[in-house]
């Protein structure tokens, strides 16, 4: 013993001394307390959700897929028929909005009757009261830079209905949804009416029944009296 603690000096070190050579190491770094998320400008925009109380956004069908345009079973061909006549036509029934709405999903571009829908909701409020809270949803949820689902308008008619959102009137989305009207009537509309599903609307008609079944007639003895027999002549 007296040896190795001569070779290595550095070794002669008191027990009563020693220090663990591992160090159990405090975390650096605290963590934060949980902060409360802040509502964001996403948690905002769900207010619009009031403005959509439509039955066509609360189905429990895919939306998405294009067999699913409308129940075949509640439309008949001459209803869906009328839809072709004008897209006001189309709009202006339930059946015909619904359908066209799920088309529109198809496309990706449903913001488009969203943003129709709402300024309809809008322009039926009851109170001027109503008017700021409804238009600043519908601003900032459709015509706004980078808004959620912002809509294809020019600059002029964002510029013009950005200046009257101080004071909203019933009529401050009116240029706004026409010209969101004129794109789908002149652009999505026509695609609509050559669709598959709708065409498949048209066509449908209740099954055909086959042709009538001819009863069997028992012949009795009765049907033969007074009828010759023919003798073949050998």
């Amino acid at each position: 013993m007296e040896n190795s603690l001569l070779l290595f000096p550095q070794l002669n070190i008191s027990a009563s001394k020693d220090k663990p050579y591992y160090k159990v190491m405090k975390p650096a770094i605290k963590e934060e307390p949980h902060k409360a998320s802040k509502p964001g400008a996403k948690q905002k925009r769900n207010r619009l959700s009031l403005l959509l109380q439509k039955p066509e956004f609360h189905e429990g069908d895919h939306l998405g897929k294009p067999g699913n345009l409308t129940k075949a079973a509640s439309v008949s061909p001459e209803e869906a028929g009328k839809w072709g006549e004008s897209f006001d036509k189309l709009l202006s029934e339930k059946a015909g909005l619904d359908a066209f709405t799920k088309f529109l999903k198809t496309e990706f571009s449903e913001e488009n009757i969203e943003f129709w829908i709402a300024c309809e909701d809008y322009k039926k409020s009851k109170s001027t009261h109503e008017l700021l809270p409804k238009a600043k949803t519908i601003f900032e949820t459709f015509i706004q830079k980078d808004a959620p689902k912002e809509v294809n308008l020019d600059f002029h008619t964002k510029e013009v209905t950005s200046q009257s959102m101080g004071q909203p009137l019933r009529s401050t989305f009116d240029a706004a949804q026409s010209a969101v009207y004129r794109l789908m009537e002149q652009d999505s509309y026509p695609r609509f009416l050559r669709s598959a599903p709708y065409r498949s609307l048209l066509q449908a008609r209740p099954a055909a029944r086959g042709p009538p079944r001819r009863r069997s007639r028992s012949f009795t003895v009765s049907d033969f009296q007074g009828v010759r027999p023919h003798l073949a002549v050998w």
